[in-house]
C-alpha cells in the first residue's frame, strides 16, 4: 500500500502562539519571513495570495480560523497546471509551550511525490525564518527571492 502523500513540519518557536498566528495572518507582519506581497483575509472563505519569492504567487481560500490555534487554507500557485491555485490544503495548529509555540504544519493534496518533496523543502526553508523572526531575529533577505 502505497503512503499518501503528506507534507508534515513541527517546529519549536520562541514566542507565544497569538504572536505567531498575527505573523502568519496580518500581511504586513507576513512579508517579514516570507514574499513580497500579500493579500490575506482570514476567516472562512477569505483571501489566501502571497507572492512568496517575488516570482510566483500561491493562492487558496481560509476554511478555518481559530484565532491563536488553527489555520486551514486551500493551496496552490497561479498558473501552474500540477498545483493549481486552492488545489492542496495547509493545515497549521499552533499548541502553547511553556517556553512558546509548537509549530504543526501539514501539507496534504499534493500531486505526486516530487511536488510533496519541493513543497517540503519550501515549508521548511520558511517556517524556519518565520521562526527567526518570532524569536526576534532578523533572518535577513530571503536567498529564495525571484525563484520560480
Amino acid at each position: 500500500m502505497q503512503e499518501p502523500l503528506v507534507v508534515h513540519r513541527e517546529t519549536h518557536i520562541s514566542a507565544p502562539p497569538s504572536a505567531v498566528f498575527a505573523l502568519l495572518t496580518d500581511p504586513e507582519k507576513i512579508l517579514r519571513w516570507m514574499g513580497t506581497e500579500a493579500q490575506v483575509e482570514p476567516q472562512p472563505g477569505g483571501l489566501y495570495l502571497v507572492n512568496v519569492t517575488g516570482a510566483r504567487f500561491a493562492r487558496g481560500s481560509f476554511r478555518e480560523v481559530v484565532p491563536v490555534h488553527r489555520l486551514a487554507y486551500s493551496f496552490g500557485w497561479d498558473g501552474s497546471e500540477i498545483v493549481p491555485p486552492g488545489s492542496s490544503l495547509v493545515e497549521i495548529d499552533l499548541i502553547e509551550k511553556p517556553d512558546g509555540t509548537l509549530l504543526r504544519l501539514t501539507h496534504t493534496g499534493l500531486p505526486n511525490a516530487e511536488q510533496c518533496a519541493g513543497h517540503a523543502e519550501g515549508w521548511e526553508h520558511y517556517i524556519a525564518r518565520l521562526a527567526e523572526y518570532a524569536a526576534g531575529r532578523d533572518p535577513g533577505p530571503d536567498p529564495w527571492s525571484g525563484r520560480v
